[in-house]
């Protein structure tokens, strides 16, 4: 039986290019605790396809987990931005939340 990895990975073959399966990788890897590995995809996301925009808040979250607060913030911050540009408030909203969050937790 082909496991949900290996199924990603083949389909990734077949669309190098495609966010969506960048980013199912990312968050397959994450679940099977390869922070390294799902680092690559979310980064890969945020400098190849700028505009899909849910990879900011599942980025930051992964550099909180790794205690790069600072990172985390410019990642939300910058999803913010992505989320104006392409008119998404519901992306924006959250981005905003977890970026205050954060913020007020780091001035504690």
């Amino acid at each position: 039986m082909v496991n949900r990895l290996e199924k990603l990975l083949e389909f990734i073959d077949n669309e190098p290019n495609d966010p969506f399966l960048k980013y199912a990788l990312a968050t397959e890897y994450l679940r099977l605790n390869n922070q390294d590995e799902a680092l690559k995809f979310y980064l890969d996301l945020v400098q190849n396809h700028q505009d899909y925009v849910g990879t900011y808040y599942h980025l930051g979250k992964l550099y909180e987990l790794r205690q790069e607060q600072e990172l985390a913030l410019k990642t939300y911050q910058k999803g913010m931005d992505v989320a104006k540009k392409i008119k998404d408030n519901h992306a924006y909203s959250e981005l905003m939340g977890v970026f205050n969050s954060l913020q007020d937790e780091m001035e504690d």
